[in-house]
């Protein structure tokens, strides 16, 4: 099967069985979107989604958040991983995000990278799901995901994945399909257990080819 077609199928079939996708992070508006993405990292969306809701009582705007210290926001984000590096990068967003960008989140990734704690898998994020654009956010799930089926081969880097699936994606549904391969690699298509049997896109995975082989062999 060509790569083409590899797309064509799998994007068929999240079209038709799952046309509404979205993040699991628990937000009101852009700013709390940020924040939770910047929990996210090496952490459950779960996990923050517990510690958000009292963090958002306390800094429920940029503002809020710029004029508090990391000791103070290290102890509402405490149980998520590397709390303290994480209560540095809030401060340092909240305060380059009202003194640089008049509180309001950039709507690129260059200028979304310039904000503490903001890489590009983050950037991209915000960009997809607050603006809509056609960025696609690699994290773990979708760089394993992806390669596993076959949409990527040989990436080595985030990047490198990210550059691959645009090539093949329209733009259009960028935003969601970053959704689908995540959701896809957090119930099914999970690191060390993947659920092949359950998995409805099995005949288009190389992955799943690949383990056929071996069992025939």
């Amino acid at each position: 099967m060509q790569k083409k077609e590899r797309f064509e199928k799998v994007i068929e079939y999240f079209k038709k069985n799952k046309p509404i996708a979205e993040t699991e992070l628990e937000y009101t508006n852009p700013f709390e979107l940020l924040v939770a993405v910047i929990l996210s990292a090496q952490c459950t969306d779960k996990r923050v989604n517990q510690i958000t809701p009292d963090l958002f009582l306390r800094f429920p705007t940029a503002k809020h958040l710029s004029n508090s210290e990391v000791a103070e926001i290290f102890e509402y984000i405490r149980s998520c991983s590397y709390p303290n590096n994480k209560a540095k990068h809030l401060l340092g967003m909240a305060q380059m995000l009202v003194n640089e960008f008049d509180n309001k989140l950039p709507d690129n990734i260059i200028e979304l990278q310039k904000l503490p704690g903001v890489g590009r898998k983050t950037a991209n994020v915000i960009v997809s799901v607050v603006y809509n654009k056609p960025a696609m956010a690699v994290d773990t799930h979708v760089f394993r995901v992806a390669a596993r089926i076959g949409l990527t081969t040989n990436a080595k880097t985030p990047l490198e994945a990210e550059k691959q699936l645009v090539k093949f994606i329209p733009n259009e549904i960028i935003p969601i399909a970053h959704h689908w391969l995540i959701l896809h690699g957090r119930y099914v298509c999970m690191a060390r257990s993947p659920k092949c049997s359950s998995c409805e896109i099995y005949e288009w995975c190389k992955y799943y080819q690949n383990e056929q082989k071996k069992e025939n062999a």
